[in-house]
């Protein structure tokens, strides 16, 4: 066994050609190439050499936004991966120095998050506890947890990215540029302290900036509550007196610091009695409805004189009848007071049925502006004594708004920024006195509020409504489903909080911001122009401040009063003031740290707060490379940055920052170029989680279909327009299937016949040759014409950074070249009925193509390319070949080669090849297309196109394996045209359409094409364009049982489908070709291994008569084979390989058993003869030659499987047309509701 193999991989290797045979290609071997060419790289360090090769080119700078390692990678990472890697190497190869360097997020919430839970450390007080230098260093202990991962994962992916040369976050060269950034604002008078509400985590204790409490919006259940506020100091008005304010709100754990209601001063209000709960309440009518429902109402009109001195009531009828209901109830005296009616009226309506209501209207229409400064009783007494001069009033703003509550908003101004606002701008507060507040870091009640002291506000609820029930001032009370923010680390629901904070004037700066977005590009357009723009329009100032530990200290020092503040910019500047030198600058080092104070008061102290770590990461360009401390050159050389890109989710994080910063620093945008890409979600729709395992772990997916296959995937989607992707394993598969299998089979079968040719010819081609030489072939002239249209094509989208528009155009190139360019000449490739030279030059052609797609695809599938690349090098001059592919300028656009009129005529070639195939499956029975037709009949009055036509006449005649091709321009021979009347004129027409319709039906070939070069006709008395009124058809006049015809673009096509006996024959011997040319295949033998095939005809063959009558003819078709007619033995070993065939070859359609023999082929499991069945059973089956009897019920058996297996085919065909119809639905559904969470999410931030 061993020494056949070795004889035989022996004689393969003195055969071996100019290029290495390549593998066939599948999933495993996808996998296994790829891991080859990672070896390669490293072996040749392909990544430093191509920076070293690409030095003194004109830069093209790159920042690479920095990722936690506390995680794996997902596919989010990985689809940004994949862009950054694509357009960088897309820089690299047109002629640009790019140096890529990887950043890590090293500190933050992520960190400390994971130590806490590792810890087990609750509260602040436990974190005190344990003792900050030890927590900081447990931080640093993880910060680079899975970054083995993550540079294994990029790596495997094929990014090329310096893991070396890295920037961290936590470096103190990094963090010293930060301060530096910071003193730059502050000496620009843009940082200032304040007490501002902010969205506050109560889990992590501390606050978070505005975009980060938009990242983790959820829906939850909270409860809803319609609390009162009697109004006071109203005994003397009618309507007002008894009444009570209603105020809504979801947030009952802040009704206990409510110190004011703020109305719409545009509104109108309302007086309304609820006769059910006794409560006589004041509203905005424009929330009356939302408020009771479809429940029954009653107006009552007050009536009034010039001095609006109350009078009456205008409709007495409703006030008695309200009243008649209300008797024998409390409050029937109450109403009656209020509305001063005497006793004896009301009596005169007692025998008086009336209709029954809910509510009654009380008072006319009063403006919001009309209640404000109206003082009403607080709810609870914790701040009363405190806040009674300027607290419990009605105030106005026009942030109240319609669409929910009662129109009266209650104010708590420590935990709302807009309750804040109001309450400052109306004297509720003052600026820099004490704001009620009365919960601590870990969102615990104080003892500000003794009823809950301690517990947790949310857990509060329950309790605040049973005391506001039980004191008689809870209306009404349920539960309320709306969007939520919650913190995006701790996944707990954020609170709003007055704290006091460092802040960035973002305000200040507004309009910069919005006139340097102008100066970058983005892709897609409308993140720029609307979502982004939008956000900076309605930009806040930015708090930069976190009461946290592991994190870039603020290098503010300060005094108790802060009347003295001292701001470090450099580790030299804290050394001068303080006569301490650093070199680490974390808290737990430079905390113990003092600086005199200048005017003689002590010292003064770091303030313990650190840097949002967006600060940090938005600071990057500058920090990476340690400026303003080292490299200003190379720094000035790289911004602003000629390309980023990141995740939609970024326009309100790291691409935000990034402008701030970059504006508030440079007034420049510190970008030029970015691709945001959309969210990668499950399959279902969902967001991707490990918990629910509801997508394939990445490795998983590299390690079964390749790293290739998964970039492509997601570069050609939806995705890199920010749409949102459903990952779905089958769309990976597909790239396998449908661009890789047969852009690989298309570059080996080109390697196995160059190598044929070489053995042949004795010499070969180099490729300046293949280069240069200019093509006489109408198929080689087009594949080069339509190679370098594809190449304008890519350079142009790519310098506009559409990734999105330029791999379709690839995948179609691909197809058209494997597709078309190779299969139709596969038999010229062969050097099948064509001359030497004719051969070569398709050879060189098809090499020329492939390695310049190799070349343009080398960003996008790098492996792949790299494989190909590798073997087609083989023939390059030493002097110009590179040891890859990604060290190879990409091709430049050569108008020379180009010629669109011809790619237009080969386009529509194919238009009519695919119409003429697809009319042998038109007819009563399927031909299929081994089986050899007579004719093929082009019909036209374009000569011109006729012409086009015949220049290819004899693909015409492979391709659609016909005899001859019948070129007529005579229509009339054919066809004619009737006509019919468009249905749309109907309204124009009126009643006379049933007569204009018979008389366009009535007109013949002649006036039809007589009248469509008319630009007006009268039909019926109406005047109408011919070509708009009137629907031509054509219709075949031939025979068409004999004949199946199409109609094409300005082209019908005609097949003869009759059969008679010399096309039986040519059936029946390229059927049995094709079988032995398969049994080859499956013996994996390559195209120069000889070997000799034997056949057994049964008795009295017809079949083997046409062989031995034109065996040389068959021999032909047979290359490296030997047929063998008279000599059969059974010993010889077969391959077991299932082929179908047809049954239209009348009396040559019989049994025969074919052997293939290769000495050199050892198949020790596979003792059966092969055999092929071309006979009525349609199926090709393999058994031993002696079992007739078997082979007889099997072939019962087969056939039944056969029908089921067919019409199963056709079950499973319409199931795919009804899920592709429902996936297309869906599509279109996930694209309206992405529209819909970008439209939400805008209006959030509008909001």
């Amino acid at each position: 066994k061993k020494s056949r193999r070795t004889r035989r991989n022996n004689k393969r290797k003195k055969k071996m050609g100019v290029f290495k045979e390549a593998q066939v290609v599948s999933n495993q071997t996808l996998v296994e190439s790829e891991e080859e060419v990672l070896r390669h790289w490293e072996e040749i360090d392909a990544f430093k050499t191509s920076l070293k090769m690409s030095e003194g080119k004109k830069p093209f700078s790159f920042y690479d936004g920095p990722p936690f390692a506390t995680g794996t990678p997902h596919y989010g990472h990985i689809l940004a991966g994949t862009i950054k890697d694509t357009v960088t190497r897309w820089a690299h190869q047109t002629g640009h120095y790019v140096e890529r360097r990887f950043g890590w997020d090293c500190h933050g919430l992520p960190i400390e998050f994971e130590i806490e839970k590792m810890l087990n450390l609750k509260t602040k007080d436990e974190i005190l506890k344990y003792g900050i230098p030890n927590y900081n260093e447990k931080c640093r202990s993880i910060v680079m947890k899975y970054a083995k991962e993550w540079k294994t994962t990029i790596t495997r992916l094929g990014r090329w990215i310096d893991f070396e040369n890295d920037y961290k976050t936590m470096q103190p060269t990094f963090m010293e540029s930060v301060w530096w950034v910071f003193k730059q604002l502050y000496d620009k008078d843009l940082v200032y302290r304040h007490v501002k509400v902010m969205p506050y985590s109560t889990q992590c204790t501390t606050p978070l900036s505005n975009f980060e409490s938009k990242m983790n919006y959820q829906d939850v259940s909270d409860p809803e509550v319609y609390a009162t506020f009697p109004i006071k100091d109203v005994a003397d008005d009618k309507i007002l007196k008894d009444a009570e304010f209603l105020a809504w709100t979801t947030t009952p754990w802040t009704l206990p610091s409510n110190l004011a209601l703020c109305v719409n001063k545009d509104f109108d209000y309302l007086v309304v009695y609820d006769h059910a709960n006794y409560h006589k309440f004041l509203v905005a009518e424009c929330r009356l409805r939302a408020l009771i429902g479809k429940k029954k109402t009653r107006k009552i009109s007050v009536h009034q004189d010039q001095n609006d001195q109350f009078l009456g009531y205008e409709n007495e009828h409703d006030i008695f009848m309200t009243l008649k209901k209300m008797q024998g109830k409390p409050s029937a005296q109450k109403l009656k007071e209020t509305l001063d009616i005497e006793e004896e009226k009301l009596q005169g309506f007692l025998d008086v049925e009336m209709k029954k209501f809910h509510y009654t209207i009380l008072s006319e229409k009063m403006k919001g502006s009309d209640l404000v400064g109206r003082h009403y009783e607080p709810l609870f007494d914790y701040f009363k004594q405190m806040m009674e001069k300027t607290a419990f009033r009605v105030v106005e703003d026009p942030y109240v708004k319609d669409d929910s509550g009662t129109g009266i908003v209650h104010q708590a101004p420590g935990f709302g920024e807009d309750d804040f606002r109001v309450c400052e701008e109306h004297g509720i507060i003052l600026k820099g006195e004490y704001v009620p507040c009365p919960v601590d870091d870990e969102g615990k009640f104080t003892n500000e509020v003794p009823d809950f002291f301690k517990t947790y506000v949310k857990d509060a609820d329950k309790t605040i409504i049973a005391t506001l029930k039980k004191a008689g001032r809870l209306y009404r009370q349920g539960s309320y489903v709306h969007s939520y923010p919650f913190c995006w680390r701790s996944n707990t629901p954020l609170i709003q909080r007055a704290i006091p904070a460092w802040f960035v004037n973002v305000e200040k700066i507004k309009e910069k911001l919005l006139a340097n977005n102008k100066t970058t590009y983005w892709v897609p357009e409308e993140i720029q122009t609307k979502r982004f723009n939008n956000w900076l329009e309605g930009a806040k100032d930015w708090g930069i401040s976190r009461s946290r530990y592991w994190g870039t200290p603020i290098p503010i020092w300060t005094n108790d009063d802060l009347s003295e503040i001292v701001v470090i910019g450099s580790i030299e500047e804290l050394k001068e003031r303080s006569g301490v030198e650093v070199t680490d600058l974390h808290s737990h080092f430079i905390d113990k740290i003092t600086i005199p104070s200048a005017d003689g008061k002590g010292v003064l102290r770091r303030i313990p707060d650190v840097f949002d770590c967006w600060f940090e990461s938005g600071s990057m360009p500058y920090a990476q490379c340690h400026y303003p401390f080292e490299n200003k050159e190379s720094f000035q050389d790289r911004f602003p940055a000629d390309f980023i890109a990141e995740g939609l989710d970024q326009t309100r994080g790291w691409f935000y920052t990034l402008m701030v910063l970059g504006t508030a620093l440079f007034d420049k945008a510190p970008f030029k170029n970015v691709v945001v890409n959309g969210i990668v979600r499950a399959a279902d729709g969902k967001k991707m989680s490990k918990s629910l395992k509801n997508y394939p772990a990445p490795e998983l997916m590299i390690n079964k279909y390749g790293a290739d296959a998964i970039r492509l995937y997601l570069i050609n989607s939806p995705v890199v327009r920010a749409e949102s992707l459903q990952f779905k394993e089958r769309g990976v598969n597909e790239v396998v299937t449908n661009v890789f299998n047969p852009w690989f089979n298309a570059y080996r079968f080109f390697v196995q016949q160059a190598n044929v040719f070489e053995s042949d010819n004795g010499s070969f081609f180099d490729s300046v040759e293949a280069e240069t030489f200019k093509p006489t072939n109408i198929m080689d002239r087009w594949i080069i014409s339509r190679f370098q249209s594809l190449v304008k094509h890519v350079h142009e989208k790519m310098k506009k950074y559409f990734l999105s528009q330029v791999i379709p155009e690839l995948v179609t190139f691909i197809d058209q070249l494997t597709n078309w360019y190779v299969r139709i000449n596969r038999p010229r490739l062969k050097g099948q009925d064509t001359t030497v030279q004719d051969r070569k030059e398709g050879l060189m052609t098809t090499y020329r193509v492939l390695l310049g797609v190799c070349e343009l695809m080398a960003p996008f599938t790098p492996f792949l390319t790299e494989t190909m690349y590798q073997n087609l090098k083989m023939i390059i001059p030493e002097d110009k070949r590179f040891d890859s592919v990604h060290f190879v300028m990409l091709p430049e656009y050569n108008p020379d080669f180009v010629d669109e009129e011809l790619e237009k005529a080969i386009e529509r070639m194919q238009e009519v090849m695919i119409a003429g195939r697809d009319l042998r499956k038109s007819g009563k029975k399927l031909i299929p297309s081994k089986m050899p037709l007579s004719s093929f009949s082009l019909v036209s009055s374009n000569k011109e196109l006729l012409n086009h036509f015949k220049d290819v006449e004899e693909l015409f005649k492979r391709e659609l394996n016909v005899r001859e091709v019948i070129y007529e321009s005579d229509i009339k021979k054919y066809f004619t045209y009737k006509g019919e009347l468009d249905r749309k004129l109907g309204r124009q027409f009126k009643k006379a359409f049933g007569k204009a319709k018979k008389e366009v039906e009535a007109y013949s070939h002649d006036e039809l094409l007589d009248m469509m070069t008319k630009d007006s006709i009268t039909i019926q008395g109406v005047s109408v364009n011919p070509k708009d009124a009137i629907v031509l058809s054509r219709h075949f006049i031939g025979d068409s049982a004999r004949f199946n015809s199409a109609e094409v673009t300005d082209c019908m096509v005609i097949l003869d489908v009759e059969l008679n006996d010399r096309l039986r024959q040519d059936g029946a011997l390229r059927d049995l070709t094709s079988a032995i040319m398969q049994l080859r295949k499956t013996a994996r033998l390559l195209p120069l291994d000889p070997s000799k095939v034997y056949f057994k005809f049964g008795a009295d063959s017809k079949l083997e008569g046409v062989v031995r009558e034109r065996l040389s003819e068959f021999s032909e078709g047979l290359p490296n084979m030997e047929v063998v007619l008279d000599s059969f033995e059974e010993k010889y070993v077969f391959i077991d390989n299932t082929h179908s065939v047809f049954d239209l070859c009348g009396e040559y359609a019989e049994e025969v058993y074919v052997a293939l023999f290769d000495e050199h082929t050892y198949l020790p499991s596979i003792k059966a003869q092969r055999s092929f069945y071309l006979n009525e059973s349609t199926v090709l089956r393999t058994q031993a030659l002696a079992s007739h009897k078997k082979i007889t019920q099997l072939s019962i058996a087969n056939e039944k499987q056969s029908k089921d297996i067919a019409t199963a085919n056709r079950e499973v065909k319409k199931l795919e047309e009804k899920v592709t119809k429902l996936l297309e639905k869906l599509k279109e559904a996930n694209a309206e509701k992405a529209e819909m969470e970008v439209l939400i999410e805008e209006l959030t931030g509008n909001q």
